[in-house]
C-alpha cells in the first residue's frame, strides 16, 4: 500500500512542477505579446524609499515631470512637482489640494 503511494507522488511531483513552470512561462509570454514594445510609456517609476511599513514616498516621471508622491494604506498624495532630471532645475511644490487635473 505505501509503495503505490510513493509511486504516485514520484510520478505527480514532476507532472506538477512542470505544470506550473509551464504556466509561468506561457503567462510570461503572453504578458510579452500584450504590450508593444515600441509604445513609450507616459509614465515610469523612478525611485522607491521606504519611510516606515506602508509609507513610502516615490518619484514618478511623467510627461518630463518628476513628481513626488507620498503612499499610504488609505492612498496617494501628491507632494511636490520638478521637470525633469534632464530638464532646468527648480522645485516646484503644490499642496495636494491644489492639484487640478484635465
Amino acid at each position: 500500500m505505501m509503495g503505490w503511494y510513493i509511486l504516485k507522488l514520484v510520478l505527480m511531483l514532476p507532472l506538477l512542477a512542470g505544470m506550473i513552470w509551464g504556466s509561468l512561462w506561457l503567462t510570461k509570454k503572453l504578458q510579452a505579446r500584450m504590450t508593444s514594445p515600441d509604445r513609450q510609456k507616459s509614465a515610469r517609476l523612478l525611485e522607491i524609499t521606504m519611510l516606515s511599513p506602508g509609507i513610502r514616498l516615490a518619484v514618478i516621471e511623467f510627461h518630463g515631470r518628476e513628481i513626488l508622491v507620498g503612499s499610504t494604506r488609505h492612498g496617494l498624495t501628491r507632494l511636490a512637482e520638478a521637470p525633469a532630471a534632464n530638464s532646468a532645475p527648480g522645485l516646484v511644490s503644490a499642496p495636494s489640494s491644489e492639484i487640478q487635473y484635465g
